[in-house]
């Protein structure tokens, strides 16, 4: 009796430790192929970014011109359902993009005509809404008899572009199998520590916070600059730097450049989530930076606010 007392028990502690892992968020994932895969078939553009030039990959030609493409990112896909995750569609978030024009490359001040650019990749983030973005390359050898797909597969946090995870390895070889089946079976294997991963690190951004960059511009016409004290009981710089101690988890940000028409902040930590109209929404660096933008209106300093994909926001104070 003492012994079926100890299994039960132990039976009911397993039950409600699986019980509250099923019931735990899940980070929403999207896979597109990896910049790299991208390149060596010749889907990708070269183009000038501020000045800065750049190779960027071209998803939509990639799905349109590579059949393969799309049933690969499908079977990914069916791994991650059947593991409860949910998993975005490249193919309808890249047509969502498409319509609702989100690939404008060029923003400008109304008054001013200065520009800041945003990459067809921001905008696909800014309107996927993924946490995590799975970064999938694979290569075939083929000896005339058998064949063997080698893949790589990277998790990147949506926001800032950083690894959080990576699994690789080498499918067993087949005689006949199309490449879908041949990396589901490669994938399948190492897919799950790969995805606890992810959910450990997805985890930890509720209690730490999760990245994001800021930065803090002055419009050249503007009579003011960071470093004036006009605006309260000290320089603006400072009560810029006062608002994110407020308002970052646990005052954790770091202030790369401070100078009188600059401002770099990186690895600012926000929460995940904010509430709106009585509803839990996951907050991104554009409705948190909106806080230090209604602050510095408060301060009687007109400005605007510019985001790159999800992670990234740009104020622009002296004009809109």
């Amino acid at each position: 009796m003492k012994l079926q007392k100890q299994i039960l028990v132990l039976f009911s502690t397993l039950l409600a430790i699986n019980l509250s892992f099923s019931q735990a968020k899940k980070p929403t994932l999207m896979v597109v192929p990896a910049d790299t895969w991208c390149y060596e078939n010749g889907y990708s553009q070269t183009i000038d970014n501020q000045g800065v030039v750049k190779d960027i990959p071209l998803y939509q030609m990639a799905l349109q011109r590579n059949s393969d493409l799309a049933l690969v990112i499908t079977q990914i896909n069916g791994l991650l359902s059947e593991r409860g995750f949910s998993a975005k569609d490249l193919s309808a978030e890249l047509k969502k993009v498409e319509a609702k024009s989100a690939e404008q490359e060029l923003r400008s001040s109304k008054n001013t005509g200065s520009e800041v650019s945003e990459t067809p990749i921001d905008a696909l983030k800014k309107a996927a809404k993924a946490d995590i973005i799975l970064e999938m390359s694979w290569a075939i050898t083929d000896n005339g008899l058998e064949k063997q797909v080698t893949f790589i597969l990277r998790g990147l946090d949506a926001y800032t572009g950083k690894q959080i995870a990576e699994t690789s390895g080498t499918g067993a070889p087949d005689f006949s199998s199309p490449l879908p089946i041949l990396l589901e079976e490669a994938v399948s294997s190492r897919i799950d520590k790969f995805l606890a991963s992810l959910q450990t690190t997805f985890e930890g951004w509720f209690e730490k916070g999760r990245e994001v960059n800021l930065g803090i511009r002055v419009w050249d016409d503007w009579e003011y600059d960071l470093e004036s004290d006009n605006f309260g009981d000290d320089e603006l710089s400072f009560l810029i730097e006062n608002w994110l101690d407020a308002n970052s988890v646990n005052g954790s940000y770091t202030t790369m450049d401070a100078e009188a028409t600059m401002m770099n902040f990186e690895q600012v930590r926000i929460p995940m989530t904010y509430e709106r109209n009585g509803k839990i929404r996951g907050l991104d660096a554009r409705n948190w930076a909106k806080g230090l933008s209604d602050y510095l209106k408060d301060l009687g300093i007109v400005n605007k606010l510019t985001i790159r994909g999800l992670g990234e926001a740009t104020l622009y104070l002296g004009s809109k």
